[in-house]
């Protein structure tokens, strides 16, 4: 099933900004959100990270508020960015989840969520020719 829309973790976030591929998420998908506490996390980095440098002035990138984390995906114990970022794929089909985090991706696997990580964006991105 295509899925054009994603709901990102942080850690896609950095790595594709500190490898200046950051482009690569909205060339990929037509919306790219980034639950509340995840873009807190990135902002955390400090004036020197460059996903906190950038992530505000994307124009790729939405915020979106998670008001509460779906009980069956707090019973995982993940940390507040993957919470939030499976319990938005969960609560609204149609989204993919990007996390790299093995318990996040065994617990979207648990509830049928579409999930991908960044070595899996930029697989997509190379068969679009994204990239060489």
């Amino acid at each position: 099933m295509s899925i054009d829309r994603v709901v990102v973790n942080s850690s896609p976030l950095i790595v594709l900004f500190s490898s200046r591929q950051e482009a690569l998420l909205g060339q990929l998908w037509h919306e790219v959100l980034v639950p509340g506490a995840v873009w807190r996390e990135v902002l955390a980095g400090g004036p020197q990270d460059a996903a906190a440098q950038q992530l505000p002035t994307i124009a790729w990138a939405r915020q979106v508020e998670v008001p509460d984390i779906a009980p069956v995906i707090a019973a995982w114990d993940l940390g507040l960015g993957e919470s939030e970022v499976l319990t938005f794929a969960l609560t609204h089909p149609g989204y993919r989840a990007m996390v790299d985090d093995a318990g996040a991706r065994r617990c979207a696997r648990t509830f049928g969520i579409p999930i991908l990580g960044t070595g899996g964006a930029l697989i997509l991105a190379k068969r679009r020719g994204l990239i060489a």
